[in-house]
Parts: structure tokens; sequence; C-alpha cells
């Protein structure tokens, strides 16, 4: 159970580019837990891969983590 919690928190940490002005709102975060799960798990705890992916992922994202990647560049 704490290392699905550490997980998540991790997961939701890394899921917008490192080089952005503010980090990812609480909104944004949870918009792309599940996509960042399921395309890219291998990369929790590393954003700039975890960035990368998702953005290679972008056609197969949820809607909601789709504008969130956008906006954030990807």
């Amino acid at each position: 159970m704490k290392t699905s919690i550490l997980a998540a928190l991790l997961l939701t940490a890394a899921v917008l580019p490192a080089a952005a002005q503010s980090g990812p709102t609480p909104q944004e975060q949870m918009a792309c837990r599940g996509d960042a799960s399921k395309f890219c798990a291998e990369h929790i705890g590393k954003p700039p891969e975890m960035n990368a992916c998702l953005r290679e992922n972008k056609t197969k994202l949820s809607d909601g983590c789709r504008k969130v990647v956008e906006s954030h560049g990807g």
C-alpha cells in the first residue's frame, strides 16, 4: 500500500515538463494519473522521460491529459 501511494505521488509529480515555470496543479496531476500509469509506468520518478513518453503517446491519452500535455508545450 505504501509503495503504491509513493508511486502515485512520484508519478503525478513527474507528469509535466520540469522546465515549466510552475508545477502541475492537483487537477492536472489527476487528469494524467491514469494515462501516465497506463502508457509510461516505467518512467515514474523520471520527469524528462515521463514527459517525453506522454508526448509520444499523445494520440492515446484521455482528452483531459492530452489538454494538459498540450498546455505545457507537448
